[in-house]
């Protein structure tokens, strides 16, 4: 059956899309165009806010016209973005290639993940989902951490290079994207295409389901506790005086750690009740934010590698236990609402923990991340295994 080769094709979309080059030196890159951390931080949080724009109107365009499309429109815009990286320079320039790639992130955003558990459903696969998606999110790491590989060594060549390489690889994800085939049963029970058809997925999301509610709040304190630090780790390799040759090395290791763990996240799920297994990594990733601010030496490496460790596993679990909690006609859009409010989260956060890195130290930025993340997470994970 070619709908089953969507599963293969998205993995290959993954590897492709997640063939980040520029990502060990993404840092040094903008701060070689004369941007501070400041500065940097809020070109994530101008990405996070095009991203949670577009995010819930991306879902539901996925829902009304077809995964497939509104994947082939992701892999454009991003390959656009980046060409706008490759070609010019300066602090508005980025950020009009940032909104961009935003723009083919929140596109993506729900709908990749979307179009994997309808494919599944249709071909009476659907207890695999975690399995799988497990499998892509693994994919998009080890891809990730051969790219870091690459791009350390691009660098030492020149700081531009991984960029150009990164635009001329991303190139290829929209002839993979125009190969996908859009599941039949979507075509059914379609949503209304109208405003308050939105409007009442989000009720659905975030007031009407209790379960769907937490599991949202829970993935937005991730979401920043994650993204944060993917975007701390290059100043904290910078801070302990890591040649700029293992920036690539020490990324890799990052990304392979991620992906090893999400690779076997779905052991967890069928092993252990799925909300004591979140309360487990919520506690962790709190304690492991405050060891990295107390160490700030290279055993804090080790405390980057756990939380990326802990990445892995609660992404998988937590995309499974919100599409068993939804349907196949708002499917996307309930995965874009969680999207916004991870990219909300951070976007608001992500300026002022850059401020307190560049007027304090990066220590009190991981305390307060440790705080903030520790909250939410601990208090969702409660709130979960009460409703059970």
């Amino acid at each position: 059956m070619k709908l089953r080769h969507n599963i293969l094709k998205m993995y290959l979309l993954k590897a492709v899309l997640w063939f980040m080059v520029a990502m060990p030196i993404i840092v040094l890159f903008f701060q070689e165009h004369g941007l501070t951390l400041t500065e940097v931080m809020i070109l994530q949080s101008i990405y996070s806010f095009s991203v949670a724009l577009f995010e819930i109107p991306s879902g539901f365009i996925a829902d009304i016209f077809g995964r497939k499309r509104t994947i082939v429109l992701s892999t454009i815009f991003t390959f656009i973005g980046f060409l706008g990286f490759s070609f010019f320079g300066g602090f508005y320039a980025f950020a009009i290639a940032q909104v961009l790639v935003g723009i083919g992130g929140s596109l993506m955003s729900g709908s990749d993940s979307a179009i994997i558990y309808d494919t599944l459903l249709e071909t009476n696969s659907k207890t695999t989902y975690t399995k799988i998606e497990g499998k892509a999110y693994a994919i998009g790491n080890f891809s990730e951490a051969f790219a870091g590989i690459l791009g350390g060594f691009l660098a030492i060549g020149s700081i531009y290079m991984p960029i150009y390489v990164q635009t001329f690889i991303l190139f290829f994800s929209i002839p993979i994207a125009f190969t996908l085939i859009e599941p039949n049963m979507r075509k059914e029970n379609k949503l209304d295409r109208s405003f308050n058809a939105i409007l009442e997925v989000v009720r659905f999301a975030i007031i009407d389901n209790k379960k769907l509610k937490w599991l949202i709040i829970y993935s937005s304190a991730m979401g920043v506790a994650t993204l944060s630090m993917a975007w701390f780790a290059q100043p904290f390799f910078k801070a302990i005086n890591t040649p700029l040759a293992y920036f690539g090395v020490l990324w890799a290791a990052l990304n392979f750690s991620a992906g090893i763990t999400s690779f076997n996240a779905h052991q967890l799920s069928y092993k252990y009740n799925v909300y004591k297994v979140l309360f487990f990594i919520s506690l962790s990733m709190t304690i492991s934010f405050i060891m990295l601010g107390y160490n700030n030496s290279f055993i804090g490496l080790i405390f980057i590698l756990f939380i990326y460790l802990l990445r892995g596993l609660v992404t998988p679990i937590l995309r499974n236990a919100i599409n068993e909690n939804t349907s196949s006609n708002k499917r996307a859009t309930v995965l874009s609402i969680r999207s916004l409010i991870i990219r909300v989260s951070f976007a608001i956060s992500a300026p002022i923990l850059g401020y307190i890195a560049d007027n304090y130290s990066l220590a009190i930025s991981f305390y307060g991340l440790a705080i903030l993340v520790g909250f939410f997470s601990i208090l969702s994970a409660i709130k979960l295994y009460k409703i059970g």
